[in-house]
């Protein structure tokens, strides 16, 4: 008889959790998955998916006013909240199934309802005791409101995917790209949008031409930009709400949005009862191969609190499930992780930013263009492409590109191919653009 009832008990159902099982099943382990809710995690049921289906929505009003200009009659546009809402429920209830399929096809034993560790290898689920060799721990995060007096008026990214009707008003309150995505989609959709946050500049931590291309952008398009304020209170003022900056002034609103980061889900967990080290926010520390201060319990994805990217927890999952169950032992390069922001303009940026290329190399280079893309000439639109190449100066190596622009994240996932590979600029100079493409810029920047 086995000494455990599965090789792999992983608790939670996100990408991280899902293809860790799947892989860990593949390489003959026996796994079972714990997971209280819908299966998919943030990213399927209140993350990108959802996100990036509202962005396209969102865009649609641009693009009716675009069409004006190439002969295009558009007339009576009008938003059905109603329809874009059940349709995107529909899209995730399929991911939904599609995530439980796989899942069964691996040969995972999902096991719903709620998971505590009671020891380092045992885990109850409603009353059930089940014990693995090895516990995985994939529960990701979730949005946290600021402590402010009122909070709880405002809603987080999660209740904005399921609102019962568009605000006519709505604040978001952060700077970071789930703020400035929101934004962008409540203006888009054509609700009175104000973006207010504390810091003077958006995107911090991306290259910091971005996040001021991004603001003049977003203003350009609507958007009203209070920067360098903060909220100090929420309070209810018949049907509105009413927002109590720093400064002492105030501003009425129907919605008001909290955008202020996200915390590791480990609230219950037993982790800490089971010997397991967290940090201070919470995340378990984990070493290079993703085991915590217990041996035989692991951890992946947002809960770790390293990159937060459902890209980053699936290759971690998958890192883990070599690293135990096929006997080759991987860890995770975390450099030129690719990212791109729904904003409207989208976001695009791999490698290192101006600013940390600065820190770490003796001299660098710094190319970058902004210009008017070919479509914009005949709809007569203001929207104007940023694009910026940073080189290592001693080796020509091209250490980070980053571009605010339409489709920008489409763009830089294959200059992300070309950065892995230590392409240099000269060989961004000697490949022969797609012409006229926005992309062919990235091969033929010279100043």
């Amino acid at each position: 008889m086995p000494r455990y009832d599965y090789d792999l008990i992983t608790i939670g159902g996100g990408s991280g959790g899902v293809r860790a099982s799947r892989m860990s099943a593949a390489h003959g382990a026996r796994v079972a998955l714990v997971e209280a809710g819908p299966l998919g995690g943030t990213c399927v049921n209140v993350g990108c998916i959802p996100k990036k289906l509202f962005s396209y929505a969102a865009n649609y009003t641009a693009d009716f006013e675009d069409a004006r200009g190439y002969g295009w009659s558009v007339e009576n546009t009008h938003l059905d909240w109603n329809t874009l809402l059940a349709n995107k429920n529909q899209e995730i209830v399929r991911l939904n199934g599609i995530y439980a399929k796989l899942l069964q096809d691996a040969g995972v034993n999902v096991i719903v309802g709620r998971a505590r560790i009671v020891d380092p290898h045992t885990v109850e689920v409603g009353g059930q005791t089940l014990t693995g060799k090895h516990l995985l721990v994939a529960t990701g995060g979730h949005a946290v409101k600021p402590e402010v007096p009122g909070s709880e008026l405002g809603i987080t990214s999660d209740q904005a995917f399921y609102l019962d009707a568009l605000p006519r008003r709505v604040v978001v309150l952060g700077g970071g790209y789930i703020a400035v995505e929101f934004a962008s989609i409540f203006n888009g959709l054509g609700v009175d949008t104000t973006l207010l946050h504390r810091g003077e500049r958006l995107l911090r931590g991306f290259d910091a031409d971005l996040g001021k291309v991004l603001a003049e952008e977003l203003a350009q398009q609507g958007v009203k930009l209070v920067l360098g304020e903060t909220m100090v209170a929420l309070a209810r003022d018949g049907a509105e709400l009413q927002v109590t900056l720093g400064s002492g002034g105030s501003m009425q609103t129907d919605l008001v949005m909290f955008a202020t980061g996200r915390l590791p889900n480990v609230v219950g967990l037993g982790l800490e009862a089971a010997g397991v080290a967290l940090a201070e926010n919470g995340a378990v520390k984990v070493d290079d191969y993703f085991c915590s201060s217990v041996p035989s319990i692991h951890a992946v994805g947002d809960v770790i609190d390293r990159v937060q990217l459902t890209p980053v927890a699936i290759a971690e999952g998958m890192a883990l499930a070599r690293t135990l169950f096929k006997d080759e032992p991987a860890t995770l390069d975390y450099s030129n992780i690719a990212t791109a922001v729904f904003s409207h303009p989208h976001i695009g940026t791999v490698g290192l930013t101006e600013e940390e290329a600065r820190e770490r190399h003796a001299a660098v280079d710094i190319y970058r263009t902004r210009f008017r893309p070919l479509k914009a000439t005949l709809s007569g639109s203001s929207e104007r492409v940023f694009m910026k190449l940073v080189v290592d100066r001693g080796t020509d190596r091209v250490l980070g590109a980053h571009m605010a622009g339409a489709e920008a994240g489409e763009i830089i996932q294959g200059i992300a191919v070309a950065l892995q590979c230590g392409a240099t600029k000269a060989q961004f100079d000697a490949t022969i653009g797609i012409h006229p493409t926005t992309a062919e810029e990235f091969v033929t920047l010279r100043a």
